[in-house]
């Protein structure tokens, strides 16, 4: 099914056809982030129509849906709707054994795969809450899943969360932290032709450069998980005219760090790195630690066979480790291949991953 921007067409989604369809489908719906409005029309409609067993919760562009019996545990999936700018990849093309498309590795195959599964399982082994949320892709203030936790806070209890970011079929525990900082270096303008009655702000910067390129980065095994960290320049900014010796210049860096640092001891390494130099945190995300000592963290790993790794990058994982939620990431694209404009997802890994998530919820724990 390919639907083009601005069709008034009702869009019909089939819950219960195979997930690699449906990923299909999913991706002909064109859901760039802000612009999710028929995607999420689409998805509450077929919850309602053919997985009548769920109480539905529409908020914005967020879809939510849960089961309401008695079952002893409960198991979030999360999946965002949104993608990147199109990049002259739509609609979606079958070729062989591979799905091309904008979202279908992040993360459209995983979201497929969530309502698949919630659809069409007549007697989990857990209660199931999905959530089908908008704006990942963009800024933090603007994420749904945000917003849910703030307004809706209920929807989003349960003894595991697994959310379907890519990860070609590993299971990826926790996740890194962020920060970025601006390190600042100052000089005195002058006439380029005097340079000597000036001191050049850009020159200056070497000495950050310098720490970086001598930085040596820790490697962090929690729980059986190597977390690999990283202190990277990302944008320096500095000159005045082509005839001015600089008096700012500003180096941007991005610290990834290991889940066992808080923000703070991430924000107070950074400056110990540029220590003597002006420095200004600007943009700071927790990491998540693992949490694979939590039961339902253990019985989906020995269910399904899969050995966790490191996440490298940060997730929303890391809102449901605020909670108190251990959270995986598991999802069938492949993250290398996220963002890009030959963007594809393998159909055996779409139909692997759902069976395997499918034995987990089905199996009775004991």
């Amino acid at each position: 099914m390919t639907v083009t921007a601005g069709s008034t067409s009702p869009i019909k989604l089939d819950l219960t056809a195979d997930p690699v369809e449906l990923t299909a489908a999913l991706v002909d719906v064109p859901s760039v982030s802000g612009d999710e409005t028929a995607l999420a029309d689409a998805v509450e409609a077929a919850l309602r129509d053919q997985a009548p067993h769920l109480e539905l919760l529409r908020d914005g562009n967020a879809v939510l849906a849960r089961t309401t019996g008695s079952r002893p545990t409960r198991v979030l999936l999360a999946g965002h709707l949104d993608t990147v700018p199109i990049a002259d990849n739509l609609p979606s093309r079958l070729d062989g054994g591979t799905l091309y498309g904008c979202g279908t590795s992040d993360m459209k195959a995983g979201d497929a795969m969530i309502a698949h599964l919630v659809a069409t399982l007549p007697d989990p082994a857990h209660e199931l809450t999905c959530v089908f949320y908008d704006c990942e892709e963009v800024e933090a203030a603007r994420n749904g899943l945000g917003r849910i936790e703030r307004e809706h806070p209920d929807w989003l209890r349960a003894d595991l969360a697994i959310l379907a970011e890519p990860t070609d079929g590993a299971v990826e525990a926790g996740c890194q932290g962020t920060l970025r900082a601006v390190v600042t270096t100052d000089g005195r303008r002058a006439h380029s032709a005097r340079s000597w009655l000036g001191r050049n702000a850009i020159h200056a910067a070497a000495e950050v450069l310098d720490r970086l390129n001598r930085y040596d980065p820790r490697r962090v095994d929690i729980d059986g998980c190597v977390y690999r960290e990283g202190l990277q320049a990302v944008r320096i900014t500095g000159g005045v005219a082509g005839n001015v010796v600089p008096d700012v210049c500003e180096v941007t860096v991005n610290f990834r760090f290991a889940p066992d640092r808080t923000v703070a001891a991430a924000s107070e390494h950074v400056r110990e790195v540029f220590a003597g130099l002006d420095v200004r945190v600007t943009d700071t995300a927790a990491g998540a630690l693992p949490g694979l000592d939590a039961p339902a963290a253990r019985q989906f790993l020995a269910t399904t066979g899969v050995a966790p790794v490191a996440k490298y990058g940060w997730t929303d994982v890391s809102r449901f480790a605020a909670l108190g939620i251990p959270a995986l990431n598991f999802g069938p694209g492949d993250p290398n291949l996220a963002h890009t404009r030959e963007e594809h997802v393998a159909t055996d890994r779409i139909t692997r991953c759902t069976e395997l998530l499918r034995g987990y919820l089905t199996e009775r724990a004991g």
